[in-house]
């Protein structure tokens, strides 16, 4: 069923859903606020966008023209229902359009800016997969991986643009060498806990492409205080 909900607090915001598939998460809204939107960026691109929360935020942040590539058919559809509530479609473009094929439309260095939630779980014969398709490849690499995804993102990213990412921490020396070997070199990090005195487990990465060598590890971003109560740097979030 299709509801329409406040972008977590977003004042002027509405975000388009369907509660039988999936919802997106606070992951999306970390990864929106933590990357930087430099006044010269003329041209962001979401990959992997869903329903389109991060250039949802993003737009209230730049007026540079945000491109969000969704590969699911009906998905793409709740993005551009979302995008046409707010009254964004000169600013924000939702195409349905597979990763791989991004080549074919952009030539080389043409976003200033990446970003992207990918799914975080290798595919393997033996994976534990959703009954639900929607949830399946928003959660497993079963279209593309990261040794698919970070040639397409060096690609389209201009020289000293930067790509932002959120994923999990038990794949994080996997993704610092994928970075490095695509020379998009690591710049800053900041590690995601649930709460203080747990382990973190997620990370938040931003790295630039043919950048100098020279990363900085940002302090730690706790989600929740111990009685499951948002922290307050997190509700710094929500506008």
């Amino acid at each position: 069923m299709e509801v329409i909900h406040d972008l977590v607090g977003y004042q002027g915001r509405k975000i388009v859903q369907n509660t039988e598939w999936f919802s997106f998460s606070l992951d999306s809204v970390l990864l929106a606020r933590f990357v930087r939107v430099l006044p010269r960026m003329k041209n962001i691109l979401d990959l992997g966008t869903g329903n389109a929360p991060i250039p949802l935020i993003l737009s209230l942040q730049t007026k540079a023209h945000i491109t969000a590539v969704e590969i699911q058919p009906d998905v793409c559809q709740l993005a551009r229902k979302s995008v046409s509530l707010n009254h964004l479609e000169e600013q924000i473009t939702v195409l349905e359009y597979d990763m791989m094929d991004l080549k074919e439309k952009y030539n080389s260095d043409t976003f200033d800016l990446i970003t992207m939630n990918p799914p975080y779980f290798p595919y393997h014969d033996t994976s534990f997969l959703n009954m639900d398709i929607h949830k399946t490849i928003a959660r497993h690499e079963i279209r593309m991986n990261l040794k698919d995804m970070l040639p397409i993102v060096r690609y389209l990213l201009k020289n000293n643009g930067s790509f932002a990412m959120v994923h999990r921490v038990d794949r994080f020396m996997e993704i610092l060498s994928l970075l490095q070997y695509y020379h998009l070199e690591p710049k800053r990090i900041q590690f995601i806990y649930p709460k203080k005195c747990e382990n973190a487990n997620l990370f938040l990465i931003e790295a630039v492409k043919n950048g100098k060598t020279g990363m900085t590890v940002l302090s730690p971003l706790i989600i929740h205080e111990a009685d499951g109560s948002y922290t307050e740097h997190v509700k710094e979030f929500f506008m």
